[in-house]
């Protein structure tokens, strides 16, 4: 069984007006590579799901999207993601802006396979106000209590980014936190996953500790693509931490008459290799340090 794809085998299988749901979480193992794949092709009217960062704004920019789904869009050190923030000013865009618990619970649900999930997270406050799509349901037991039914957010393509993988679609994340990955894989219909390294089948054999850093079944899997740095600028723990000059760099672009078409011709109308030595190589991208928190 070999699932290994490349990336634009994988863009080329998302159409226009689907739902798409990025992994990771603002700053940190996006799957930049195949966000990248992405922007250099025609597919339009997207809607995007997201604990969103710089996929989010640069998509936004190009005009990809046509709503955004999502509990925040930051780059952590640049509190609002600079690109999604003028197309939210300028109403470019539909939105759908949910609390985090609220987010992860529509994943849950989609990945559950049912409609919603009840939770007390978002009564009495905006989240329902905003969202008239939200429905409250009363309990049908005793208790009589109103809950918020937070509907499924279900996806029909899903974006990861992932330290190891093999080519049957075991994947493996060995950083901190691995977000809410494995519920954008179950969530979805299809899911792409972008690693850092291709290893052989035995590697996941050699040492049982292994396993505690798969966090789906190779099932859900439908394609690999092996990009090493395929998360920059974003970061990939343990092997690389986000790229701060970058994204300062990236994040000044919005400030200028022509910015993101400049960051566009530079950085992304260009080859993944001619990517990586533009940013310095992979050997430089291990050096970047690993955030602390």
């Amino acid at each position: 069984m070999n699932k290994c794809q490349t990336a634009q085998q994988v863009v080329a299988q998302i159409k226009d007006g689907m739902t798409v749901g990025i992994g990771g979480w603002g700053p940190r193992r996006k799957p930049m590579a195949l966000i990248r794949e992405l922007l250099r092709s025609d597919v339009k009217d997207l809607t995007i799901v997201a604990y969103g960062g710089a996929d989010v704004g640069m998509l936004c920019a190009a005009g990809k999207v046509k709503k955004v789904i999502y509990a925040f869009v930051s780059l952590d050190f640049i509190p609002l993601e600079p690109y999604f923030r003028q197309a939210r000013q300028n109403a470019t865009i539909e939105t759908m802006e949910i609390d985090e618990g609220m987010f992860l619970l529509g994943l849950k649900a989609a990945a559950m396979n049912i409609p919603f999930i009840p939770t007390n997270i978002g009564l009495g406050t905006d989240v329902l106000n905003i969202n008239p799509e939200i429905k409250t349901i009363e309990s049908p037991y005793s208790d009589g209590k109103e809950w918020v039914a937070m509907p499924a957010i279900n996806l029909d393509v899903a974006l990861l980014h992932v330290d190891k993988a093999d080519s049957r679609g075991v994947c493996q994340i060995k950083g901190a936190d691995h977000y809410m990955d494995d519920l954008f894989a179950r969530a979805s219909k299809q899911t792409f996953v972008s690693c850092d390294e291709l290893v052989e089948s035995d590697y996941f054999h050699q040492d049982p500790l292994e396993a505690r850093f798969v966090f789906w079944e190779r099932s859900e899997t439908n394609a690999v693509v092996h990009i090493p740095g395929g998360a920059h600028p974003t970061s990939c723990d343990p092997m690389y931490g986000f790229d701060v000059p970058h994204f300062k760099t990236y994040n000044a672009s919005v400030k200028s008459d022509g910015g993101w078409q400049s960051y566009f011709d530079e950085f992304v109308q260009c080859s993944e290799q001619e990517y990586l030595e533009k940013v310095g190589g992979l050997d430089a991208l291990k050096k970047l340090p690993l955030p602390v928190f």
